[in-house]
């Protein structure tokens, strides 16, 4: 399936991506009220960079740069004793938005999920993120899960 546009080629994540990676991770970041330190950016980048690392990623690619980023980890699915697949990060800047960029990096995981066992592929957005939800209803089931979260202290 070609996941491109005439504006935009999507394509896994290379080491040459990293000053426009951080770029819009920080920016995703900010959309998330989230203020992501050196080691936190350091620290995905290497799990990107890790061939061996369950988190992999892919970016839409422009004339002028990277437009977006979408982050998929693999993970075994108890409800089915088989694959399953979290989307973890899915970003696309400002100005790529509407341009069915969003769409295409969920395609090109979906296209990726199947190639290696299928599964589900799962994903979450803030409660208040109506546009995405607008784009995500089209492309998936609405859940009816409740999320939860707390920190835990590393022990001593």
């Amino acid at each position: 399936m070609n996941n491109s546009s005439p504006d935009f080629q999507i394509r896994p994540i290379d080491q040459g991506d990293r000053e426009q990676w951080e770029i819009l991770f920080l920016a995703y970041g900010v959309f998330y009220e989230t203020d992501f330190s050196p080691d936190v950016l350091d620290g995905v980048w290497k799990w990107l960079m890790n061939p061996s690392h369950p988190i992999k990623a892919w970016v839409a690619s422009g004339d002028h740069g990277l437009l977006g980023f979408a982050h998929l980890r693999f993970h075994d699915d108890t409800f089915t004793a088989g694959p399953a697949w979290f989307l973890d990060d899915l970003f696309t800047s400002p100005q790529a938005r509407g341009k069915g960029v969003a769409t295409a990096l969920i395609t090109a995981l979906q296209d990726h999920a199947a190639r290696h066992g299928g599964g589900t592929l799962r994903w979450i957005t803030g409660a208040e993120n109506t546009t995405a939800q607008s784009l995500y209803d089209s492309l998936a089931t609405r859940t009816s899960w409740v999320m939860y979260e707390q920190e835990i202290d590393e022990s001593s």
